[in-house]
């Protein structure tokens, strides 16, 4: 069974590997950016999976997905993993993830929740579109798929709201055990340096070719497996920066290691490593290799733009709460949009440059329409500066305090609401209203008399007045 089993491997690899060669066109890569061999690719696949084995983390949407016989109960949680791990790390996703399943643990539980309790439990992991798309995705699943999960990579893609290609890959072989490879970040700067694929990493050229390589190795047996292991071989050994070459289970496979090798040793017992033969070769570097940076010449990525520079105004409003705790003003943002539907303190966006007089009276103007209210300049009084950093956004928040003395101050719109602080930090806000919290908390008793900038906590700028 083993021999028919090895027999029936080969004959995959080389219906995948071997045949496109013949029968692709000329603008096909160089078998220097390919597997062309299918012994190579079978071998690769059994090191990766048997290091895999051994060395992996013990993380909770891998038990679901290898112990839940559900299968709907198992696409709806390692949905949700893949969700919550875009552009977040495991280890904040970890917790997150174990407080969601518990509260939502099949796709019906989150249906039945609302928007505001998504965002709540959201809060702080960012990214909050996500969470939205998730809530959106099984309020679907539940009207308009009966409840049932799709079951295949197409119908994954096509149904499921903020779905995209790799996402849709993930969960289907994770979940479903469908035979497709998974094309994430690590998987990418693992691939460009197996084949020394150096052109720009976001091209659509280069896009397809690691697709390609990635459908041309996953293994048919344990699809699932073998793309986690990929993306974990990137994540733990094949990093952006100090990779673990000496610790890689694939090394001998790896033209950026044996270029490496090649260049650092005039004389060398092994045979230089044949290069891109193609002269006009859309995966081969444009920039000279840099023997500084070793395998880390792969991938190549264009420059990131800078971050757009926002100035937000801030205002800090409490009042005296029933309880005897004071209570503080909170604003929803927009349904769409960054945050969308966060909460959030009243503010303005900053245009321009403008005095401290000009900030207070156009908080003081946007006040008067939330509380229907007449209020006078002098009650603001100015915190300091939060700076918060987005993915694409710096934002300064330029905080302002008011402390009313009515307990019965109302809201004239249906989008604000008065919170105690302790309920504040349970409910759906941004990190960034946390840390204008934290800020306008501390101004209390750390206010000085005279006008001085302090320094050093966290990423907190605070100008005492």
């Amino acid at each position: 069974r083993r021999a028919l089993g090895r027999i029936f491997d080969y004959f995959f690899v080389c219906l995948f590997v071997y045949l496109p060669e013949k029968t692709s066109s000329a603008a096909s890569p160089c078998t220097y950016h390919t597997f062309s061999d299918p012994a190579h690719v079978v071998l690769l696949r059994s090191q990766l999976l048997n290091w895999y084995d051994k060395e992996k983390r013990e993380l909770p949407w891998r038990t679901v997905a290898e112990t839940e016989p559900d299968v709907n109960i198992r696409t709806y949680a390692v949905w949700v993993s893949e969700i919550m791990l875009q552009q977040t790390q495991v280890a904040t996703v970890r917790d997150y993830y174990n407080r969601w399943m518990k509260r939502w643990p099949t796709v019906q539980d989150l249906a039945d929740a609302t928007l505001e309790e998504v965002n709540q439990m959201w809060a702080g992991l960012g990214y909050y579109s996500r969470g939205k798309r998730l809530h959106e995705g099984a309020l679907k699943v539940v009207t308009e798929l009966r409840g049932q999960m799709p079951q295949t990579v197409d119908s994954l893609l096509k149904q499921l709201p903020g779905v995209g290609r790799y996402t849709a890959a993930a969960v289907g072989s994770i979940a479903l055990g469908q035979v497709t490879g998974a094309v994430d970040g690590n998987v990418i700067r693992v691939l460009c340096r197996l084949r020394a694929i150096g052109a720009d990493s976001t091209s659509a050229a280069v896009t397809e070719a690691l697709w390609g390589l990635a459908n041309t190795l996953v293994d048919p047996e344990r699809p699932g497996d073998f793309n986690q292991a990929m993306m974990e071989l990137g994540a733990r050994v094949c990093t952006p920066k100090g990779p673990l070459c000496s610790q890689c289970p694939v090394q001998p496979h790896c033209h950026a290691f044996r270029k490496v090798g090649t260049l650092s040793r005039k004389a060398s017992a092994l045979p230089d490593i044949e290069d891109c033969s193609n002269e006009t070769c859309q995966l081969c570097p444009s920039e000279p290799w840099v023997d500084e940076l070793g395998v880390q010449n792969f991938p190549s990525k264009p420059a990131k733009k800078p971050p757009r520079v926002e100035r937000t105004l801030t205002c800090v409003v409490a009042r005296p709460g029933q309880q005897g705790e004071e209570e503080y003003l909170l604003r929803q943002r927009p349904n769409k949009g960054l945050l969308a539907g966060l909460w959030e303190f009243p503010g303005l966006l900053v245009e321009g440059e403008n005095s401290e007089v000009q900030q207070k009276r156009a908080l003081c103007a946007e006040l008067r329409t939330i509380l229907g209210t007449h209020l006078t300049e002098s009650l603001f009084q100015y915190v300091g500066e939060v700076v918060h950093i987005f993915s694409h956004i710096h934002q300064t928040y330029v905080v302002h305090s008011v402390c009313l003395k009515d307990s019965d101050t109302q809201t004239q719109t249906g989008n604000a609401q008065w919170l105690t602080r302790s309920a504040l930090q349970e409910a759906a806000v941004s990190t960034g209203v946390k840390k204008v919290c934290v800020s306008s908390t501390c101004s209390v008793w750390m206010a000085v008399s005279t006008s001085r900038t302090l320094h050093g906590i966290g990423d907190f700028k605070f100008s005492f007045v």
